[in-house]
Order: structure tokens, then C-alpha cells, then sequence
């Protein structure tokens, strides 16, 4: 009887070790079939270095919940959740979640509630397996008493845990488990080096490093010297001394157009009608227009992004990938474009019909020098399209800014739309999707196509407008970046593609947006412009003719070699593409500039 007794809890121990080791395998790789089979898009040693990780969350959990069951059952739980946000959040924006993602709380759940939250038979297989993991837990009868042995247990798992996580962040680890280290593609990234493993990769980079050689004096110096080069006549802030038009102030309208672009570029599609034959027409070239596309850095989200590049000229190209700065690096005032003209008399306002406290604009926007802003309480009664108000109204909101302004006082409106902003796969009373695509049957991307055709017909109603006024006025207009890989899937299989085998140049492709800059008045017309957002207000001061900024001229420099830059590719003068890190040393000085004005917030020159 003792015999058999030493036997039955010989075998039940066996049992609780081998479940005590094998469980957070399986919670590991259930995790991961979420959204891929990791089985076919990681290497086995890439795959052993992620089980370690949650073997070493086992073992903390044992020592901090004292059972390993309730260890495992919490282990469980969490990366179930885990994985299950990860899913959607690939879902709405085409990307993972990264570290920066906890900062952006808020501002993703005050849009939370406009997405679908539909799981594919994948998704709800891995979700049901996690409950007989559940249960094979309750077996694992290990358990640790002594207090003492707790806390020295659990201080040294801790420990091995922060050592894993420095250890993903070498070279050494980079190189012996060839890992895929391509920040531009998060999704990529996770699918093959691991959830857990890139996400701890990607936090060394939520500090940003000071550029090699880096001083407020080189900083400085650089502005300076940049200010000695240009005409004597611009420096000295000779107001209109080139401009073509009755005064030396236009109004300045920029409009940043939710999810606006043109798919157009991505590969050949039929549809029934144009869907923006207005922007078309401006793009191939129309009178007082200026007009091309901007490589932008996100994708699918993200929108604040594109808002700072353009608003401060600085480029999302030297922070860490996945990183929002409004969140993180715009604490107090910093300079911009809506500083600047503020500074040469503009009364300045932002729009954005949406919740004020969405990436923190409520904050940032004084900060960049807006003295007011228009958010979601200000358009009470605002007609809709969707759940969004329209850009009709929007668009509305403008023009009684415009008429109700003092006479003679420039306006500099910064506007940013939400009409198109995602998800597009539900069905409303009050929108019916009327582009239709030959070969597709994709709902979200004859809506997301339907919208733009609403879009189009409401810029051309404003530009219309405008063109009725006395006042000299510049309209910019572009979008922040194009939907999410659901929407333009079918595209690619129209065109024999998929995107899981894009080429860096169809990768690239993801992120062009259109833009056009219009007048009312006479200004030198362009066509085919290949830049990035962080030249826009660069490209609005010269048609304006409005004196540059120190900053502004050493951008005007910079941009004769790399007319492009972004976190995902800058393009040289002879069109050639290269990634960021292929040429960061010839972009240092740029580097010095930004961390001068967004790290320690300098103000030399432009007072």
C-alpha cells in the first residue's frame, strides 16, 4: 500500500513537472496562432528563445503566487488577452502593438467603439483551445511555502527576465539567432522574430539618443550658418517682396484628409465611375496648382504622426518606430509652422472634429502655437456620414472661420477631417457605398473608395469657394496615410500579388499619399513632386512667399539632396530610394536640428 502510494505520488509529481514545462510552450505558440502560424514564418532557435521567456514568466509566477497553477492560470489569461489584442489591433491599423501603444490608451478607447470586432474560425479555434490549458493547469500540483525561498526566487527571475530583455536589444543575439531587425515593418518583424521577443527588442528605442556629435552650440551654429547662405533680402524678412498677388499675407488653408489617398498607384483596378475625379484632374496638372505625393511614415493609423511631421518640419525618421511624439516628446511649446506664422501675424486655429483629447491635441495644439481649436463639442448638430462628422460640415466650419475673421487679419486654419477614418467593413443607415470594383466583392473597399468619392466632391466644393474670394488664399490638401492591408488586399490579388511577398518597392508604395496645393491667385504651377510631410510647410511659405524660418532655410538646403524623407525610405535628388540607416550620416546635421527643437526645445533664431 505505501508502495503503491510512493508510485501514485511519484507519478502525479512527473505529471505536475511535465506540466509545469510544457504549458507555457503551448501558451506561447497558441499566442502566436492568433494572427500567423509561427511554425512556418519563425526558425526553431527564434522559437526557443520565445519559450524561454515565458518559461521564465512560469517560474516568476510560481515564486509570486506561491501554486504553479494559479500560475499558469494567470500566464494563461494574459497572453489569451495578449494575443487576442494583438489580433484586432493588426486588424484595424496593419501593425502589432509596440511599447509606445501604452501611451496611446486613451486615445484608443475613445475610438473603440467604431470598430467591428469580429473574430475569423482561426482566431476562435486558438481562443477555445485555451480553455483545456485551463484545465491541464489544475494537475500541476507543485507548490513553494517558504517565504524566504519566494522572495529570493522571484528576485532572481526578475532578474533573468531583465537580463533576457537586454540581451534581445544585442548584437550578439541579433546575429546568433538571425533575427529580423527591420523596424519599418513591425509586422514582419513579429511574425518572424516573435510577439514577445520583438516587442522587447523594440524598447530600447522608446528613448530617443542624442545624434553623434550632438551640442545646443553645434545646433546653433548650424542654423546660423545655414541663415548666412540665403539671399540677404529673405533673411532680412522682406515681406512680399517676390509675391505676385495684391498683399503680402494669403490665408492659409491646410486640410489633412483622413485615410485619403489614391489606390490607384498600388496596381491596375476597374471601378464604375473616378472616385476622385477632382483630385485626378489636379494632379495631372491645373492652373495655380502645385500637386504630387508625400512618402509618408505610417500606415493605417497613426494619424498624429503625419501631423507632426508637417506641422513642425522635423521627421518621424530619427524616433523610435511605432512612437507617437505628441505623446511623448511635446511637453511645453515647441516650434512650428503654426508658431512661425504666428509670429509673422497670422491668427492661427486647428480643427479636428473628434474628441479634443485624441493623441493629446488639446495639449500639443497650444504648445505648436494654435491659439484656437475647433474639436467635437464645437460641431453640435453636424451632419454625419457614418459615425463621423462629414466633411461637409467640416469643410463648413472652415468658411465661417474664414468669413467671420477681421478684415485684413491673415487666418492659417490647420484642419484635420474624420469622415474616412476606419473601420469600413459595417454597413449604416446613412452612407451607401456606390463605387463598385470588377473582379472584387471586398464591402470595406467599395466603401472606403465611396468615401473618397464624398471627399473629392466636397474639396472641389471648397476650392470653388475660395476661388468666389477677394482674399488672397493657398488651400493645401493631402492625406495622413492609406487604409489597412484588409482593405487594399484585394488590389493586390487583382494584380496576381499578396502581402506577404511585396518588394521594397511595393512596400514603399504603401505609404504615397496625393497632395496639391491650390490658389486662388497666381503662383508658379508643378506637377509629379516626389516629398514628405516634413517639407509641406516648407513648400507652403515659398508659394506664400513668406519669409523661412532659420529652420525653414536650412530645410530648403537640405531638400535639394533628399527630397524625401521618412521612417520608411529617403529618396536622394536622382530618384534612388534607400532606407534611413543607409544614409544617417549624411542626415546628422537634420538629426542635430530635430533633437535641438523637440528633446531640449530651442528657440535660436526664429524670435
Amino acid at each position: 500500500m505505501n508502495i503503491s502510494n510512493k508510485f501514485k505520488e511519484k507519478g502525479r509529481g512527473l505529471l505536475s513537472f511535465f506540466l509545469l514545462l510544457i504549458i507555457p510552450i503551448v501558451i506561447f505558440y497558441l499566442m502566436e496562432f492568433f494572427t500567423h502560424n509561427p511554425f512556418k514564418t519563425m526558425a526553431p532557435a527564434i522559437q526557443f528563445l520565445n519559450i524561454l521567456f515565458f518559461e521564465l514568466v512560469m517560474v516568476l509566477g510560481l515564486f509570486i503566487f506561491k501554486r504553479a497553477r494559479i500560475a499558469l492560470w494567470v500566464e494563461a489569461v494574459v497572453f489569451a488577452l495578449v494575443g487576442l489584442a494583438n489580433y484586432f489591433v493588426l486588424n484595424f491599423r496593419s501593425a502589432p502593438i509596440m511599447p509606445w501603444d501604452i501611451l496611446s490608451i486613451k486615445t484608443a478607447a475613445s475610438v473603440a467603439d467604431n470598430y467591428s470586432y469580429r473574430l475569423d474560425q482561426q482566431a476562435i479555434t486558438v481562443l477555445l483551445l485555451f480553455i483545456p490549458v485551463l484545465a491541464a493547469s489544475y494537475f500541476c500540483d507543485i507548490s513553494v511555502t517558504s517565504i524566504k525561498t519566494r522572495l529570493s526566487g522571484a528576485l532572481i527571475s526578475l532578474i533573468l527576465l531583465t537580463s533576457f530583455v537586454n540581451y534581445t536589444q544585442t548584437t550578439d543575439c541579433l546575429y546568433r539567432f538571425r533575427l529580423y531587425d527591420k523596424l519599418f515593418t513591425p509586422t514582419t518583424m513579429t511574425y518572424k522574430d516573435g510577439t514577445v521577443v520583438a516587442f522587447c527588442m523594440q524598447l530600447q528605442y522608446i528613448f530617443v539618443e542624442k545624434p553623434e556629435g550632438y551640442s545646443a552650440e553645434k545646433a546653433i551654429n548650424l542654423l546660423k550658418e545655414t541663415s548666412q547662405k540665403v539671399d540677404k533680402a529673405s533673411k532680412d524678412n522682406n515681406i512680399g517682396e517676390a509675391h505676385t498677388g495684391t498683399t503680402d499675407t494669403p490665408n492659409i488653408i491646410v486640410i489633412m484628409n483622413e485615410a485619403f489617398s489614391d489606390l490607384d498607384i498600388l496596381g491596375e483596378f476597374t471601378t464604375n465611375e473616378d472616385y476622385i475625379p477632382f483630385v485626378h484632374s489636379l494632379l495631372e496638372g491645373a492652373e495655380n496648382t502645385q500637386s504630387g505625393y508625400l512618402g509618408v511614415s505610417v500606415l493605417g493609423g497613426n494619424t498624429a504622426n503625419t501631423e507632426f511631421e508637417f506641422l513642425t518640419g522635423q521627421t518621424m525618421a530619427f524616433l523610435p518606430q511605432g512612437s507617437i511624439p505628441y505623446q511623448q516628446y511635446i511637453k511645453n511649446e515647441t516650434f512650428s509652422l503654426a508658431s512661425w506664422l504666428k509670429e509673422l501675424g497670422y491668427s492661427t486655429a486647428a480643427i479636428h472634429p473628434y474628441g479634443a483629447t485624441g493623441w493629446q491635441r488639446h495639449q500639443v495644439y497650444p504648445w505648436l502655437g494654435f491659439t484656437d481649436f475647433l474639436a467635437l463639442d464645437d460641431f453640435s448638430g453636424a451632419k454625419k456620414i457614418r459615425k463621423y462628422v462629414s466633411d461637409e460640415a467640416d469643410y463648413e466650419k472652415i468658411i465661417q472661420l474664414y468669413e467671420n475673421k477681421e478684415d485684413g487679419q491673415p487666418l492659417f486654419i490647420f484642419n484635420v477631417t474624420m469622415q474616412n477614418h476606419s473601420s469600413y467593413t459595417d454597413a449604416f443607415d446613412n452612407f451607401t457605398p456606390d463605387i463598385t470594383i470588377k473582379g472584387s466583392k471586398s464591402f470595406a473597399l467599395s466603401q472606403y473608395l465611396s468615401l473618397l468619392k464624398v471627399s473629392d466632391q466636397e474639396i472641389e466644393e471648397l476650392v470653388h469657394y475660395f476661388s468666389q474670394q477677394e482674399e488672397e488664399t493657398i488651400l493645401l490638401f493631402f492625406g495622413d496615410h492609406q487604409p489597412t492591408d484588409s482593405v487594399v488586399r484585394d488590389i493586390w490579388r487583382l494584380n496576381g500579388k499578396n502581402d506577404q511577398a511585396l518588394s521594397r518597392e511595393e512596400l514603399n508604395l504603401r505609404y504615397r499619399v496625393p497632395f496639391f496645393l491650390w490658389a486662388n491667385y497666381d503662383i508658379e504651377e508643378k506637377t509629379d513632386i516626389s516629398t514628405s510631410p516634413n517639407y509641406l510647410g516648407l513648400l507652403l511659405l515659398e508659394a506664400a512667399d513668406l519669409p523661412l524660418s532659420s529652420f525653414h532655410q536650412f530645410l530648403d538646403e537640405l531638400q535639394q539632396s533628399y527630397p524625401l524623407i521618412s521612417s520608411i525610405e529617403v529618396q536622394d535628388n536622382e530618384g534612388n530610394s534607400r532606407d534611413v540607416k543607409e544614409v544617417q550620416d549624411k542626415l546628422t546635421d537634420y538629426a542635430i536640428l530635430q533633437y535641438y527643437y523637440l528633446m531640449e526645445k530651442g528657440e535660436a533664431l526664429e524670435e
